[in-house]
């Protein structure tokens, strides 16, 4: 298949540039890919979709403010670094601007020379290898010189950053949130154990992926950027058990699903797994674990709506965006979700 078969067009004004005030008063769209039906929800609604004995999978990756502006040493050039990947203690693979100044050997002061850094190795596509030097824990310093990297389309400012985290958020690593999470609030998750359903949570770190848009147009030219994900062996059993016994595997966002087929093997067990992935799931791809899908609306040509399109049909979910846009659903990170089974 080819990158342009998952064009649509969108009109600008649909993409949501802040969160709704109440989570789970967003829209929910239900998609049934045997019938081939849609239905319009409100995202609360989805207690009626889960059923007693079934598994919501979590992704409980926490976002860091993984955006950091500086300045070059000796001549004050004007940089931003976006941290994506952690390979060693304080030494991370970033994301430049601009990149073609930013060479080898090149050091980069943040702050009041608080927090600094050194490029140790060049690579493609605007990356690079950097060793962070600071006297705190580089977490400290990232909280008091870091920003949120919310993605380029939106373009207001978050009043509260914690609306760019998921209620149930943990583990520190992420460069974007696992938005579909976003819609869920505490209350609604405390309603979803009252009706006999599991809530497991596993840990993929959202990376270069989430902002890495597919520059080729043969699909089978492009190459994913690896994430680092964890499953408990507690939870694998969990997942298992409840796959066994008929009940369904839901994962709440593609990073969740990421997981969980990377983690599966093909007789439809899931293995406790600590470990990069870089799965790429396109139209052609056969599901081994996860049965469901709640996930967000997402970009043109993106691999998101490549994946999305391997569990319902290309065609199918290109009318189902269709509908979408003519019923003014709001699009992508603070937008409205979908149910996918």
């Amino acid at each position: 298949m080819k990158t342009s078969d998952f064009r649509y067009d969108l009109p600008e004004g649909l993409i949501a540039q802040h969160p709704l005030e109440k989570r789970d008063q967003s829209r929910l769209m239900a998609l049934n890919k045997k019938s081939h039906t849609l239905e319009h929800l409100t995202f609360s609604d989805i207690l009626t979709k889960l059923n007693p004995g079934d598994a919501l999978v979590i992704n409980t990756s926490r976002v860091i403010p993984a955006r950091l502006k500086g300045r070059k040493r000796y001549t004050n050039g004007k940089t931003e670094f976006l941290l994506l990947k952690e390979e060693s203690e304080n030494v991370w693979e970033v994301m430049v601007k601009p990149a073609k100044r930013i060479r080898r050997e090149t050091q980069v002061i943040f702050g009041d020379q608080q927090l600094k850094a050194t490029v140790l190795e060049e690579r493609e596509e605007g990356l690079r290898l950097v060793k962070f030097e600071c006297e705190e824990p580089l977490q400290d310093m990232l909280r008091q010189l870091g920003e949120m990297p919310l993605p380029p389309y939106i373009h207001e400012k978050l009043e509260d950053q914690e609306r760019y985290q998921t209620v149930y958020s943990q583990a520190l690593g992420s460069a974007a949130a696992p938005t579909a999470g976003l819609h869920f609030t505490e209350e609604l998750m405390k309603a979803v154990r009252e009706r006999g359903i599991a809530i497991i949570p596993i840990t993929l770190h959202v990376g270069l992926g989430t902002f890495r848009p597919v520059q080729v147009e043969n699909l089978d030219d492009h190459e994913m950027h690896e994430e680092f994900f964890e499953i408990s062996p507690e939870n694998a059993n969990k997942m298992n058990r409840i796959k066994h016994a008929g009940g369904r595997i839901v994962a709440v966002g593609t990073t969740s699903c990421r997981a969980i087929e990377s983690a599966a093997d093909e007789n439809g067990h899931i293995e406790a797994t600590k470990k990069w992935t870089n799965i790429f799931i396109k139209p052609g791809y056969q599901f081994k674990f996860m049965d469901v899908l709640i996930t967000n609306f997402h970009l043109p040509e993106s691999t998101l709506l490549m994946l999305v399109s391997a569990l319902a049909g290309r065609d199918f979910m290109l009318k189902a965006y269709q509908e979408a846009v003519a019923e003014k659903y709001r699009f992508f990170s603070f937008g409205d979700a979908m149910w996918i089974e």
